[in-house]
Parts: C-alpha cells; structure tokens; sequence
C-alpha cells in the first residue's frame, strides 16, 4: 500500500493477478468454444443492432458533478490548526507543484457532501507521516480525525477509515518493518470510535507475517 513500506503487500497483489490471469485464460477459452471455432458469433444481432438497442444506464442528475469536486489538500493542511509545524514545515513540493500529498473523498461521516481524507508522505520513500479527515459544514472543512505518527496512512473500506501503522524496531530499515497495527474506526456520536485492532508481527525467517491479536485493547476516540 502507498504510505506503507514493509512485508505482504506485493505478496498480496501477486496472488491477486495469478488468480486474474486464471480468470481471464478461462473466459477466452470459454468464449472460442462458443464461437465453433470460426471466430464468429454463431447467434445474437449484429453489433450495430445491438448497439442501437442499448440503453444505457440512468446516473442520477448532479451525482457526478457532486462528487468529482475537488480541494487544494495542501492549502487545506496549511490553514488547519491542528496539522503540527513539523508536518507543514516538511510539507514541501517532492517536484515542480507536486506535493507528496494523497487525498480520497468518500462518505464517512454521515455528510451529504463527501469528506475528505488526505495523507502526507515523504517524499524519497513515499512513508506516510499524518494522515487527516476533513468533514464539510457546507462553507469550511473541519479537520475531525488526525493521526500524526510515522509510517501512517488512511484508507476506506465500506465505509470505515482503516488505518494502518507501521511499527519498527532500532534496526529495521525502511522498507522492512517488524510488524503493523491496523485500527478501523467507524463514525459514531459525531466522532470517530475505534472499533477494530489487529497488530501483525512479520517473522524474520519465512517473510510472512502473524496475526498476534485480533481484539483492541481498549476503546480508542479520537
């Protein structure tokens, strides 16, 4: 994941796209064993036909336009109290106007409007170092969750913000974490509450990791 350095995820996403592929290869073997072997559709109009018979899908009026708007995430960070100095004072362009800054709008809070989720990395090592959401009162944006830690990065899942920390040891490298704990807080009570805890610990010796508890330790807010 983006923000994140350690062990699992290139596992992941490789087991992802062997099982992709699988799919695929079966689709296409699928589909020229119903063609007979001419390459040609056997029954089913004709592609113009069947174009002109196609109705497309309604999308509710304004939907789009709603959701495709857009902050200034670093302006936003700036101008927030509650992002630290060290954050902003590192918050500088990795290139010519590009900041390291990763921003995700999604319905967390129960707002009509989208909230706003923002994360900040370095920029050599893409190491997440405060992640931020931000809820809209129709005129201003309200930071209402802010984890400034490092190796932090925020994502959604079904409507809950996981978020995902790194956890190292005095001699691990960067890219290789003795483990992870990975919180997923729900809106609640006009708050964030945590709800789930699981910390990972990555063995040495085989590269993968153990879930070694799987329950928070307590109730967190935020």
């Amino acid at each position: 994941m983006r923000g994140l350095r350690g062990k699992g995820n290139s596992r992941t996403m490789a087991a992802g796209g062997t099982a992709t592929a699988g799919l695929v290869a079966a689709a296409l073997l699928a589909a020229g064993c119903s063609t007979g072997g001419t390459g040609v559709q056997d029954e089913g109009a004709a592609p113009a036909e069947a174009a002109s018979k196609a109705t497309p899908s309604p999308v509710p009026s304004g939907d789009a336009e709603h959701f495709t708007k857009s902050v200034d995430a670093v302006k936003l960070l700036m101008a927030d109290p509650k992002v630290s100095s060290r954050v902003k004072a590192d918050l500088r362009p990795c290139a010519k106007d590009s900041y390291p800054v990763d921003t995700s709008y999604a319905q967390l809070t129960g707002n009509d409007a989208p909230d706003v989720i923002v994360n900040v990395l370095t920029c050599g090592d893409a190491v997440g170092m405060g992640t931020y959401v931000y809820r809209g009162n129709g005129k201003a944006y309200e930071n209402v969750f802010a984890v400034e830690e490092p190796a932090v990065y925020a994502a959604v899942d079904r409507g809950d913000l996981v978020v995902t920390q790194q956890v190292y040891t005095r001699n691990d490298p960067v890219s290789e974490p003795s483990g992870e704990e990975v919180s997923t807080y729900r809106w609640s009570d006009g708050k964030f509450t945590r709800q789930f805890w699981v910390r990972n610990e990555f063995s040495r010796a085989v590269g993968e990791g153990e879930v070694v508890a799987t329950e928070a330790p307590a109730p967190s807010e935020n």
